[in-house]
């Protein structure tokens, strides 16, 4: 097995690396309190999914 006679480049190490980055995460909107949510997941807002109550959340006073 041969080894690498020169160090890669600042651009090759750049161009392997150019397909890892942070994706945007799929918000969807709460059809009882409009917050955007994550999809697939009880809204932390009001509690609601798939129509129903599934939690119970208590409203801050102010």
């Amino acid at each position: 097995m041969g080894a690498p006679k020169k160090k890669p480049t600042q651009m090759k190490r750049d161009q392997r690396r150019a397909h890892i980055k942070a994706s945007v995460p799929n918000l969807i909107e709460c059809p009882h309190c409009h917050e955007l949510i994550p999809s697939h997941t009880v809204c932390p807002n009001c509690g609601w999914y798939a129509g129903e109550e599934k939690i119970k959340v208590e409203k801050e006073k102010d």
